[in-house]
């Protein structure tokens, strides 16, 4: 199931990313393409993680993984969709999400790194 999620937000990524790159230039205002760009980086950058953390799960069957992948996929949620949204031209008081977006992302690889650290010892 976490291949399947992770290949879905990489799919979902490519798509925003060519609507960004095609559709939204010509109409956004440079801050809007500068967000949609942020947004999509990470969404990538985080999506090829879930999928490595989806890999290394069925490779080290011991690594608990299930906490610091929903963190991570609710940390792409908030943050990435916040500034989607916000490059729509929707209110920029969603900003306020984006900050909580990246603490849950944040907070998931960190929760990886302490699992990682119990497990080689």
């Amino acid at each position: 199931m976490w291949i399947a999620i992770s290949a879905l937000n990489l799919a979902l990524a490519v798509l925003l990313g060519a609507f960004g790159a095609h559709g939204l230039k010509a109409r956004a205002t440079e801050a809007q393409v500068a967000w949609w760009q942020t947004a999509t980086d990470y969404f990538f950058y985080h999506a090829l993680g879930l999928l490595l953390l989806a890999i290394m799960s069925r490779v080290i069957l011991e690594l608990p993984i299930k906490w610091s992948f929903v963190l991570i996929q609710a940390g792409i949620f908030f943050f990435c969709g916040s500034l989607y949204i916000m490059a729509l031209g929707l209110p920029r008081g969603l900003a306020v999400i984006t900050p909580i977006g990246g603490a849950l992302m944040i907070a998931g690889w960190l929760i990886l790194a302490w699992n990682a650290v119990k497990y080689i010892k």
